[in-house]
């Protein structure tokens, strides 16, 4: 009996007393190990003030242990409604950071910073805000709380469903869609089609969705004409759609530029910055090879300065190869097959199977936009590789998304566990006691506890 009991405590039988999906717990620790691995070799810019590389581990690994705090403590909660009610904040969490974005703040423990001419951070007591990851999360947990409380009829306000969908759901997704805009239309876009998403996910007929659709194209094309109307003053509105639309239709060929000014000169160097990252993020992808160049062999950390942030996944090819490159992938995809497991057995709780559906999309989707800028595919958006990248607001938002995740799998799981009990066995009664004692006496054999004479080979 004490034996037994040894066996159950014992660490090779630590993982079994996790409730949560294994294998999102799995994911979510090689997605870790790869963070502070990547940061040991990544982009020297993010060395300052006589840091060493192994400052850079220990910053990492201490951002990465705040983010593990995170997730047992989120994975713990075992009341789904306290999610429920944290999640009906969202969009006024949302709405208020953006607003004090928008607005350039400017006080002594609050500022809207100003980078790479947009507003995207705000720093709080000194430490950065990446406000766009916090509305991506809060969003997805306001949509599915929404939506959920829209079916069991539980949203306040007028009698007829149509407008409290309006109030609930479609003019927060305007409002919060016109107000990431001025910071960033990539953000704008990919934020905008996550709560599209949701909302179709949550049972949007297709009828409303156009309406929804036409109306945040209508809002697009306002915002474009104030932009028209005011480009050739000193600051134009909506600054942030001309850099846009020149990412998306600028025809110049910077190369040939490249090759046909004089070095040294303005319109080369001006040709040469425009195809400085993407170029680089290439030929990081090429030299890596299958097998990769080995950790901390990197050269095009030294061209590229958001290696370590925009630009991971090429520098993880460049280090790791192809293979190293297949495994990122394999975590994400594992990710999405996990989901769909996940919310086929939430049973009937409609928020936990939204929240899940949400979050998982928004994880892997940003994900795979990132490995398709690295590959040169699409304009350049600025999204990082969830829970590798540096930056520490967005791991940390992450980590509550991947908290979140596991805490609701513990549902799925309960219910795969009663599923298996309920099953037919695979063999009569007696067959499979069989097979036990001779399993049994085959380890009481290689124990010692059994000789050649009383065991029978």
């Amino acid at each position: 009996m004490a034996e037994e009991k040894r066996r159950k405590t014992s660490i090779w039988t630590f993982a079994d007393h996790f409730e949560g999906d294994k294998v999102v717990w799995i994911i979510v620790l090689m997605l870790f190990l790869f963070s502070i691995v990547c940061m040991f070799s990544s982009s020297s810019r993010l060395l300052r003030d006589g840091m060493t590389r192994l400052d850079l581990v220990k910053n990492q690994f201490f951002v990465v242990m705040a983010g593990m705090v995170v997730i047992i403590i989120l994975y713990n909660i075992k009341n789904i409604k306290f999610f429920r009610w944290c999640s009906q904040w969202g969009f006024l969490i949302s709405f208020l950071l953006l607003a004090l974005l928008d607005a350039h703040v400017s006080l002594p423990f609050l500022k809207a910073l100003n980078i790479n001419n947009a507003y995207r951070i705000l720093s709080v007591g000194g430490f950065q805000v990446h406000v766009f990851e916090v509305v991506k999360v809060a969003m997805v947990l306001y949509l599915a709380w929404a939506m959920d409380a829209l079916k069991r009829g539980e949203l306040r306000g007028p009698e007829k469903e149509i407008y409290k969908k309006i109030i609930y759901l479609y003019a927060p997704f305007l409002i919060i869609f016109g107000m990431i805009i001025p910071g960033s239309n990539s953000s704008a876009l990919i934020i905008g089609l996550l709560m599209f998403v949701m909302i179709l996910l949550g049972g949007g007929n297709l009828p409303d969705m156009t309406v929804l659709a036409l109306a945040a194209m209508l809002l697009l094309g306002a915002i474009f004409g104030l932009y028209s109307a005011t480009k050739n003053n000193e600051h134009p509105l909506f600054e942030r759609i001309g850099t846009g639309i020149a990412r998306v239709f600028d025809d110049d060929d910077w190369e040939q530029q490249v090759l046909d000014n004089p070095k040294g000169t303005i319109a080369y160097q001006e040709a040469l910055d425009a195809i400085r990252q993407p170029y680089s993020a290439k030929i990081a992808v090429k030299q890596g090879g299958l097998i990769g160049k080995g950790p901390g062999q990197s050269t095009q950390r030294y061209v590229v300065p958001d290696m370590s942030e925009d630009f991971m996944y090429s520098f993880i090819i460049e280090e790791y190869g192809l293979l190293g490159g297949i495994f990122v992938i394999f975590l994400y995809v594992s990710l999405l097959a996990r989901a769909s497991i996940i919310v086929r057995n939430c049973g009937s709780d409609h928020y936990a199977k939204l929240t899940v559906a949400g979050l998982c999309l928004l994880i892997a989707g940003q994900a795979f936009l990132h490995m398709f800028v690295n590959a040169d595919i699409g304009p350049m958006t600025g999204q990082t590789l969830p829970l590798i990248s540096h930056g520490n607001s967005a791991f940390l938002c992450f980590s509550i998304a991947f908290g979140i995740i596991l805490s609701f799998s513990r549902i799925a799981a309960r219910r795969i566990d009663r599923e298996t009990r309920m099953a037919a066995p695979l063999m009569e009664m007696h067959e499979s006691t069989a097979v036990q004692q001779r399993l049994d006496e085959l380890d009481a054999y290689d124990s010692g506890q059994l000789t050649d004479e009383s065991y029978e080979l």
